[in-house]
């Protein structure tokens, strides 16, 4: 018998470039091909590249190098897609070029490169299809694009306008999911909160019950699943609020991943994001009010054109009040395309590095004083890894890849395994993470209940 065709596979990117790489990865394996761990081995090459800011082009580009000087046959899709001239003029001899979530384009240059040898009763491709992440975490993508836009991003012209998912398609991946082993679904989209808008909120049936195409339907059914169900890239429209009773309830994980981005008036109209701050102190307030147990995670830019150093007080001063669990932050790097770019007050280099030390030393302590609190708390983690003695886990507080852990002193004694829950007495902590032993392990899949 002749051997598969062999495809290598490089993956670049956030949650939602990974989605479209599971999706392709998952279609090669259904038509016959193996997936392939080294340049070497394969018999053409797949980059799906990232272009949202200059370091990922510069990664990308990179990447499409390194797999152009190893294997020499090379199909590019991703967001860096979008500008295959830049990509033409560095590596014309790539075979193929697509934009982001153009599986057909993809599939289409690997067949002409590499015609298919499929044998239906051999190539067995399990329900949920090929996953990237480890086998009990799974990023759920609801959506398409965006219909923002903020002077500062490129997502539009990327991956066009918002292009929702119907709620009941939605559901049955997320159930194809938990069947395979997935015991927490990471929702993502490039705006989470406007989930549906496009649809006009249409309703689907799964399970023999009606939900409309909307954030709160989705997540009333997701909870139905009976996984940790984790909310991604949500924009800060006031019908979020209807989400924190379903936290309260333990429907949902008790996590929003907010992008606040500023925190100054003037600066986020040139932005054009939503600026009332003294709103958004006001709701974070009432949020925590209603579910105690929410953790917020927010990204923010300092440095943007014509941001003042009052204005980047004022910033400081939000941090102070708001008490974000998790920050990240970036100096403003001007984007090629982006509106803001063409925006007076450019605000130096050494400026923009100088307050990005201050903010991370201001939100570092905050972070830091967060996790002091929990020590002597009982927090419900799933475990990740398996390393020596401990047991690498997660707080219902922490993200994949983008937040802390939890590092569990005797996790290997107490035989924990990855994708098990598990209750930690937590003992200690640092900046990032927490440390414990563990109080119970093989614990129910519950979330916590805020008394009424």
């Amino acid at each position: 018998m002749s051997r598969n065709p062999k495809v290598g596979f490089v993956s670049l990117g956030c949650p939602k470039a990974l989605v479209d790489s599971e999706r392709i990865l998952t279609q090669l394996r259904v038509e016959g091909y193996d997936i392939v761990p080294t340049y070497d081995d394969a018999d053409v090459v797949v980059v799906n590249t990232c272009g949202f800011i200059d370091a990922a082009v510069a990664e990308s580009l990179d990447a499409i190098g390194e797999a152009m000087n190893e294997n020499g046959k090379v199909i590019v899709t991703g967001c860096l897609g979008k500008r295959s001239a830049l990509i033409r003029e560095q590596y014309p001899g790539v075979l193929a070029i697509s934009g982001p979530q153009d599986y057909a384009s993809v599939m289409e240059a690997v067949h002409r490169a590499l015609p298919p040898k499929h044998d239906p009763f051999v190539d067995l491709v399990p329900d949920y299809g090929i996953k990237l992440t480890p086998r009990h975490y799974a990023y759920l993508k609801i959506s398409e694009g965006c219909n923002h836009r903020c002077s500062f991003c490129i997502i539009p012209s990327l991956r066009g306008d918002l292009v929702s998912r119907p709620v009941d398609e939605v559901l049955r991946e997320a159930e194809r999911l938990v069947k395979g082993g997935v015991r927490e679904l990471l929702v993502v989209s490039q705006d989470t909160s406007a989930y549906g808008v496009d649809l006009k909120y249409a309703p689907g049936t799964w399970r023999g019950r009606e939900y409309a195409t909307r954030m709160k339907a989705l997540c009333e059914g997701l909870s139905e699943l009976g996984a940790w169900v984790r909310l991604h890239y949500v924009y800060p429209y006031p019908h979020v609020d209807e989400v924190i009773p379903l936290m309260a309830e333990g429907k949902i994980l008790p996590y929003l991943d907010i992008p606040f981005q500023h925190a100054s008036p003037r600066i986020l109209r040139l932005m054009k994001r939503p600026g009332a701050v003294d709103r958004t102190l006001e709701r974070i307030r009432r949020w925590r009010e209603i579910c105690p147990e929410l953790a917020i995670r927010s990204t923010f830019i300092v440095g943007f054109p014509g941001e003042t150093e009052r204005e980047f007080e004022a910033l400081l001063d939000f941090l102070d009040e708001a008490q974000l669990d998790r920050v990240g932050a970036f100096a403003y790097s001007p984007v090629e395309g982006a509106a803001a770019n063409d925006l007076p007050g450019a605000v130096p280099e050494e400026v923009k590095q100088e307050r990005l030390a201050r903010f991370m030393e201001r939100q570092t302590a905050i972070s830091a004083a967060r996790l002091e609190a929990k020590v002597g708390t009982v927090q419900r983690c799933l475990v990740d890894v398996v390393d020596g003695e401990l047991a690498i886990a997660r707080s219902m507080a922490d993200a994949p890849e983008i937040d802390g852990t939890v590092q569990i002193q005797d996790g290997r004694e107490a035989g924990l395994q990855p994708g098990e829950f598990v209750d930690v007495r937590i003992m200690g902590s640092d900046e990032h993470d927490l440390y414990g032993e563990v109080e119970y392990a093989g614990a129910p899949l519950e979330l916590p209940v805020v008394p009424g």
